[in-house]
């Protein structure tokens, strides 16, 4: 099948894109960024979407940081798009955890910032097929639950603004002959290649040695994904009804849970609505590893009234009498 149809295939599937939509698209200008642009630019009569590019430039590569941002300026005015390139000093990341993660974190926040001034209500990233496989053998290595095994969403919400993937039903390989025949000379990232990185590892070791087992377990991966984000939909939206009718109350600076009605949950049920309570104080579940869930079900099961579980980001969880308090800590 054609990539274009293939492409097109995905957002009908998934109603990724409306009539008229405004779209952020994060570029950073290697193949699959720079593959995504181009689609979007023969469907635009289409669906009449405006389009704004972004890049943000780490400046962790020395002068090939600044290239890319050259390149992906250049490539904008050739296609007639509106630009934003912001420079960001490696420096200011150095103190939010690992390198990686504070680089993409500040990567997503930027694209937030373009579509908030451009107006927009969706940011496009070009995640393909591989990367999905990638992260779910990741989550697989590392030990996830049904939310990490989901992988990468073709669609996501974040507040106001929707995340979409429109090329994350393509492989790497499918991407790159589009380029070459579209004679389109991409930027190449050279860290992509250096195994010290646990993507890497993955992608050039374990990958290969898995597709001796399965010619397409890329494919099989992918697959595995989608039917596993379907699974976690269904549940966690019944684990939101429940949630809402075991709340006392919410508000600050306590979230307060029945104790009797969580002990009767079923154990798949009640391992989110504890994570949609760690939620609701902190804003997200970032850190919140299965160790965290253990220590919180004994709480509930096994340990003294009175007892105390503290989790990340300083936030705690007590047990008094018939009910669970959510708690933000102060600082020492």
């Amino acid at each position: 099948m054609p990539l274009l149809s293939k492409f097109k295939g995905t957002i009908q599937r998934y109603n990724l894109l409306n009539k008229n939509d405004a779209l952020v698209v994060g570029v950073s200008g290697g193949p699959d960024s720079v593959c995504v642009l181009y689609l979007l630019k023969s469907i635009q009569k289409e669906f009449r979407f405006s389009l704004h590019v972004a890049h943000l430039n780490h400046m962790l590569r020395g002068k090939e940081s600044q290239k890319d941002a050259d390149f992906v300026l250049s490539l904008a005015k050739k296609l007639s798009f509106p630009v934003t390139i912001k420079a960001l000093e490696a420096g200011g990341l150095s103190n939010q955890g690992s390198l990686e993660e504070a680089a993409r974190k500040a990567r997503l926040d930027f694209l937030f910032e373009i579509a908030r001034k451009v107006k927009a209500k969706k940011i496009v990233l070009g995640h393909n097929l591989d990367d999905q496989a990638e992260t779910v053998l990741m989550r697989i290595v590392r030990g996830s639950g049904l939310m990490g095994l989901s992988g990468i969403l073709p669609k996501r919400s974040m507040g106001r603004v929707t995340i979409i993937r429109p090329l994350l039903e393509i492989s790497r390989n499918e991407i790159e002959r589009f380029l070459k025949k579209k004679k389109i000379a991409p930027r190449i990232d050279a860290t992509n290649a250096v195994e010290v990185y646990f993507r890497n590892k993955i992608r050039h070791r374990l990958l290969p040695q898995l597709k001796t087992y399965n010619p397409n377990i890329k494919k099989v991966l992918a697959n595995m994904a989608e039917n596993v984000a379907l699974d976690y939909e269904y549940l966690l939206s019944k684990a939101s009804i429940v949630f809402e009718k075991l709340k006392v109350s919410n508000t600050k600076p306590l979230l307060t849970l029945k104790l009797e009605k969580l002990q009767k949950l079923h154990p798949a049920l009640l391992n989110m609505v504890l994570r949609l309570a760690y939620e609701a104080r902190k804003g997200d579940t970032r850190r919140l590893a299965y160790q965290h869930i253990k220590e919180l079900k004994e709480l509930l099961y096994q340990r003294p009234d009175g007892a105390i579980v503290d989790l990340p980001f300083l936030i705690s969880v007590k047990k008094q009498l018939r009910y669970i308090y959510f708690y933000r800590r102060r600082l020492a």
